[in-house]
């Protein structure tokens, strides 16, 4: 069996969070739970995209209740992110460290995250 395709685009990825969130899910129950902004597709583009993440192997189909089809994630979001970090750590020759300096001086890391970080860091040096 061949591994789903998971290089996703911004709009297949919004599309995913409602997914991940809601797990097995209408498209119309998805598309209803996409934060209310510019960035959230109108139903139909949301259609689309539900067509083209379930030609990459992302979603599946579980059951037709009425006219209406149930999905649910074929892949999770942990190893979406891990590919995208796999991917742009690539990019960076293998260097970890623009990163992380990035995340941390941009204030884009949380109190939460940083605690998070620290703990895989100690584990990661008991492993070693």
């Amino acid at each position: 069996m061949s591994k789903p395709e998971t290089k996703l685009s911004k709009l297949e990825l919004l599309v995913m969070q409602s997914f991940w969130a809601l797990g097995a899910a209408t498209l119309r129950e998805a598309h209803e739970a996409m934060p209310q902004n510019d960035k959230r597709p109108e139903y139909t583009t949301a259609q689309t995209i539900v067509t083209r993440l379930e030609a990459k192997g992302a979603i599946k189909r579980v059951k037709k209740v009425g006219n209406a089809w149930i999905y649910e994630p074929a892949i999770s979001r942990k190893s979406v992110v891990g590919e995208m970090v796999d991917e742009l750590f690539g990019l960076l020759e293998g260097a970890a460290s623009p990163i992380v300096s990035h995340l941390a001086q941009s204030g884009k890391l949380s109190s939460d995250d940083i605690a998070e970080i620290e703990k895989i860091i100690e584990e990661s040096k008991k492993k070693q």
